[in-house]
């Protein structure tokens, strides 16, 4: 939501803040802000924030209040992991990388807009390997590391739940990782000693984007003959969309199963406002840009509700639709059985939604049988976090001349590092921008996988991005693919793309502006606090006088801000889809867009996950579709002393988050991982904790 900003100049946020199971993005202004960061800062001279965002926006299943998302093709190309240096650079002229707002870059070519059909699928085929290869690779596993040794036969075993991130991780997180998941899978359909895959499905806090692409996966496992098993001992929606992707699947007798349908929540805290004392005054830009809505309204408007129910539609449509194919039944069997409400296990294997019911050891006994292992015999088992280790070479799956550079952009949007964040914290503008520079210069890579998870953020950070990424899309392919989000600044990004691709769910759009400040005035009045201000130019108290609402000059100025700030939005945008002002007038408004609405809109060229984009910058750098290339990560996970220290700051914090956990109470349920938008301060952040105006709200608002 929104950012409370200590700044002398009128900036604007992006943000969309992503629920549980799925939410719906928030983004306004040129600046984009992540659900991990703190959306609001309080500081001692201003409370002012600006957005490009999305109001909070929750889907999840009904039944799973737990609820807290790409696709590497099987042997259609490598991935490796590396950092590009300045020494691995190749010796190239450089370049003017002033940034020129009316410069034509990157050109698109406003026929290829739509028209999905021109792309390469992408879609993986499972080769067998020859003789000689199959040699090589056995040659190659007797020398194996020890940390890579797996036992012949074993099982691949992996537990997917609560988050999955968009990032490799490191040795010490203990998150779930997409791209190894996808990874070990695809490693998995050519080892040969592995004879099978078991995941444990568990309920999913990931978006539907991502759940799609780990679902793309089991389906291209089950493509080099080998078994794939789920279990399932609490499922909503989201897991058995995974679950029924795999042949069998289990859950136990008293499974918490239950496929009851998909809600949308939106909160609002014009009310709380109210009794306390606080005025926001908010400019929104965009009739669907419901980010103000939050801090403003106590009621959906109209144009939220026809928003969230497109969405939802999409949403739930999608399932039915995917389920009912995988099933072998019809779409309206499906919703009907949804509608009755079943929450027997029984009645799930008589309709043939589960293969049985079986505790975990019977599968695994089963399993066991299945292999020929005897009943006192353990059943070899290789985890997700072993097997990763596993490096695609020692299964031949490297070594190909033509490279891909993959840069993945995950989390909120910000300029510059802060003090006291972690290199995961987010997408820190000069970061990539350094890595964006060092692949324009590089001669190595044929082409460009931008890969976005973004909500927005920083609307100064975004654009600077977008002219990066627009001047390497001058030396070389580059191509956009989104997972659960790109919206607001990570549309922004992407746009700069010569294609981009999105999933069928991910939620992206989001061109709008919303921006305001809070008028203390009230607030001030019932706890006795006064504040004098004295100040020189006619604006000074813009941002700076939170104890009063804004004169008429000022409200006038802060408008006319705003609505500069999405015109510049919304042309730019323009500019990059190759499509008039007009046209793209009536696609933004601050609307968010699943991507296949997106595609129908010309928002993006096509529908599908990171093996499709790899595809599409193959034909984009004129490599043959049969011929397989490197696909090079260039964002080597690394741990650092605020990452592994990240525990003990959260205990330190831990005593004065009275206020966020009020707020989180009021304008969230059952979890909803929004980082209240609303009223969000500072953790560690020596300045905010000893501000007396920070003391006397926290005391206010929690004694409420």
């Amino acid at each position: 939501m929104a950012k409370l900003l200590s700044t002398p100049r009128l900036t604007s946020i992006h943000k969309l803040t992503v629920a549980s199971s799925l939410s719906k993005s928030s983004s306004s202004s040129p600046i984009h802000s992540s659900p991990t960061v703190s959306p609001i800062s309080l500081h001692s001279n201003s409370l002012f924030f600006s957005l490009y965002t999305t109001p909070l926006l929750t889907l999840r299943s009904i039944d799973n209040p737990s609820h807290i998302h790409r696709n590497f093709s099987v042997l259609a190309f490598d991935t490796k992991n590396e950092d590009v240096s300045p020494s691995s650079k190749d010796d190239t002229k450089d370049e003017d990388v002033s940034s020129t707002k009316d410069e034509p870059v990157a050109e698109i070519n406003a026929d290829d807009i739509g028209k999905e059909d021109q792309y390469p699928t992408g879609e993986f085929e499972f080769e067998e390997y020859g003789v000689w290869k199959s040699l090589v690779v056995k040659f190659r596993m007797l020398f194996t590391l020890p940390w890579e040794r797996v036992r012949k036969g074993s099982v691949l075993t992996m537990k997917l739940r609560n988050e999955i991130s968009d990032q490799l991780q490191s040795r010490f997180s203990s998150g779930l990782s997409l791209p190894q998941i996808c990874e070990n899978l695809m490693k998995a359909a050519y080892d040969p000693r592995i004879s099978g895959v078991y995941l444990h499905i568990e309920p999913l806090g990931c978006g539907w984007g991502k759940v799609e692409e780990i679902r793309r996966h089991i389906l291209d496992f089950r493509k080099s003959g080998k078994f794939i098993v789920g279990y399932a001992p609490a499922c909503g929606e989201k897991e058995y969309y995974i679950g029924c992707a795999c042949q069998e699947l289990y859950v136990p007798p008293s499974a918490y199963f239950a496929l009851y349908g998909l809600t949308v929540q939106a909160s609002f805290l014009g009310g709380v406002f109210e009794k306390v004392g606080i005025e926001p005054q908010v400019q929104r830009i965009g009739k669907y840009k419901s980010a103000g809505d939050q801090l403003m309204r106590k009621s959906i408007s109209d144009e939220n509700r026809e928003m969230l129910t497109a969405l939802l539609d999409n949403i739930y449509g999608n399932w039915l639709e995917k389920v009912a194919l995988t099933k072998g039944k019809k779409i309206e069997d499906i919703e009907q059985f949804v509608n009755d409400g079943v929450y027997q296990v029984e009645r799930l294997k008589e309709e043939s939604w589960i293969t049985d019911i079986k505790y975990d050891d019977e599968v695994m006994s089963m399993l066991k049988e299945r292999l020929g292992i005897s009943k006192d015999e353990n059943l070899p088992e290789v985890d997700y976090r072993k097997y990763s280790k596993v490096r695609r070479w020692t299964l031949g799956l490297t070594g190909y001349k033509d490279q891909i550079a993959v840069i993945r952009a995950s989390g909120s949007i910000s300029r510059t590092r802060g003090p006291f964040s972690s290199s995961s914290s987010g997408i820190i503008a000069e970061k990539l921008i350094e890595k964006i520079r060092s692949v324009r210069e590089s001669k190595r890579f044929k082409a460009v996988v931008l890969r976005i998870d973004s909500p927005g953020g920083d609307a100064l950070a975004s654009d600077l991005m977008w002219r990066e990424i627009r001047l390497l899309a001058e030396s070389k392919p580059v191509i956009a693919s989104m997972a659960d989000v790109a919206a607001s600044g990570g549309y922004y990004m992407a746009m700069a793309a010569q294609a981009i691709v999105a999933e069928n769910l991910t939620l992206t759009g989001s061109i709008g502006v919303v921006t305001g400040k809070f008028n203390l005035g009230k607030l001030y009045e019932k706890i006795g606090f006064n504040k004098e201000t004295i100040s020189r130019g006619r604006y000074a108290e813009l941002t700076a006088a939170e104890q009063r609402p804004f004169r008429p000059e000022e409200a006038e100025l802060f408008a006319k801000s705003a609505q500069h700030a999405y015109t510049q939005f919304r042309d730019k945008a323009a500019l990059s889809r190759s499509m008039t002002v007009d046209k793209m007038e009536e696609v933004a408004q601050g609307r968010v867009w699943t991507g296949k609405d997106a595609l129908s809109r010309g928002l993006v060229d096509a529908v599908g996950g990171l093996s499709r984009a790899v595809a599409i910058a193959k034909q984009k750098a004129n490599i043959p579709q049969d011929r397989q290339v490197s696909v090079v990560e260039l964002s080597r996970p690394s741990t650092s002393l605020p990452e592994v220290l990240s525990g003990i700051g959260s205990s330190l914090a831990g005593a004065d988050r009275t206020l966020k956990e009020l707020l989180n109470d009021v304008a969230s349920s059952d979890g909803i991982q929004a980082r209240m938008d609303g009223i969000m301060f500072e953790k560690l952040g020596g300045a905010a904790y000893t501000n007396p105006l920070f003391l006397l709200i926290k005391d206010c608002l929690s004694s409420f």
